[in-house]
């Protein structure tokens, strides 16, 4: 478990699946996604991010405030194969009524600064779409450098997804 000053992230529970399904149908959380998650496809994800934290250590960590569940954020490694691949990845995922208050940033560093201490990463990367503006400005208030694009392995080619933005921030550059 992470505190911040506003925030705790933790690990999942049951009681999450149901604020985490609402969460990944929204279709505006999902714009730069592939698309909405059904319960069935919101339950295998909180699966695969539990079994994240079996097999590392580490992972998306549920994300409160006061005691309501807002989304999540944490490290997690790709399971794709990219020019920037074996790595460690920082994302995050926020409720729509919790946009714009600086959680997405509060619960992103905490994860950054538990990457960088406490598992002694070298590095730690970001992607995402170009035109997913809110994320980017997150990523370079972390003090994360762009460093080129790349078409995502998981999407067809001619997809508009395809093409993501890649961000990095090396331990000693912090």
């Amino acid at each position: 478990m992470l505190t911040t000053e506003r925030l705790v992230l933790r690990t999942w529970t049951d009681a999450d699946l149901a604020p985490f399904v609402a969460l990944n149908a929204d279709p505006e959380v999902m714009t730069f996604f592939p698309s909405t998650l059904d319960h069935a496809g919101s339950a295998e994800l909180m699966a695969r991010i539990r079994g994240h934290f079996e097999a590392h250590g580490f992972g998306m960590w549920a994300i409160e405030r006061q005691g309501v569940f807002i989304g999540f954020a944490g490290l997690a490694v790709p399971n794709f194969t990219a020019r920037f691949t074996p790595c460690v990845e920082i994302g995050w995922r926020l409720a729509r009524e919790y946009w714009g208050h600086g959680y997405a940033t509060e619960a992103a560093q905490a994860a950054l600064c538990y990457g960088f201490e406490s598992l002694r990463l070298d590095e730690i990367v970001s992607f995402t779409v170009p035109h997913n503006q809110r994320s980017r400005r997150v990523m370079e208030k972390l003090g994360m450098s762009m460093d080129g694009t790349f078409a995502h392995p998981r999407l067809p080619a001619e997809h508009p997804l395809s093409l993501h933005v890649l961000y990095r921030l090396r331990a000693q550059g912090r």
